[in-house]
């Protein structure tokens, strides 16, 4: 499959099958994000891999999504802010969301190239699933990846295509041209 087709066809998954998903799989996609950029090539990511069905119950609960209960694999994206803050003092904060966002969209694309379906979830109760996983208080918590195969049972929404004409401008925020040369 072609990049372009997977960025295309990726989309967020709310519908699991009971099939279980490969974890090998998802080493693999979480691999993918070790190329995404790092400011300085720090790399200030670590990734929690979970199939305990209790867990993930607990999870789905701190995520107030009950879906996420169906997923086979949770991955948690978590971050060391003092691995970007204290080279970056100024913008380290920003870089270390940066460099999660980038790393994120990796997995999900080879998640999606793999036949693997995903909902990237960012409102959770930190402090229930740092409890749970025993995640220290100095990591910070990207991100929450339920992942399986898509259930074909459970009908889907379409994916919005947002029209490249009322997301790119040029020169300004507001010049919808480019000028002719």
């Amino acid at each position: 499959m072609s990049l372009d087709l997977i960025i295309q066809k990726r989309r967020s998954t709310k519908a699991f099958s009971d099939k279980k998903a490969d974890w090998r799989k998802i080493i693999k996609a979480i691999d993918a994000a070790r190329y995404a950029p790092m400011a300085g090539n720090i790399f200030t990511l670590k990734f929690i891999l979970i199939d305990n069905k209790e867990k993930i119950n607990k999870i789905s609960d701190a995520c107030q999504q009950d879906f996420i209960k169906d997923a086979s694999h949770i991955v948690v994206v978590c971050s060391k802010p003092l691995l970007a803050k204290i080279p970056f003092p100024e913008q380290g904060e920003a870089f270390l969301h940066q460099q999660a966002g980038a790393a994120i969209q990796n997995i999900l694309l080879k998640l999606n190239e793999q036949g693997l379906a995903t909902c990237w979830i960012g409102y959770f109760v930190e402090d229930l699933i740092r409890k749970e996983i025993k995640i220290p208080n100095e990591v910070t918590i990207e991100a929450i990846l339920p992942i399986g195969h898509e259930s074909k049972l459970k009908k889907q929404n379409k994916k919005i295509k947002v029209d490249l004409d009322s997301c790119l401008t040029f020169n300004s925020y507001t010049e919808k041209r480019m000028k002719p040369i």
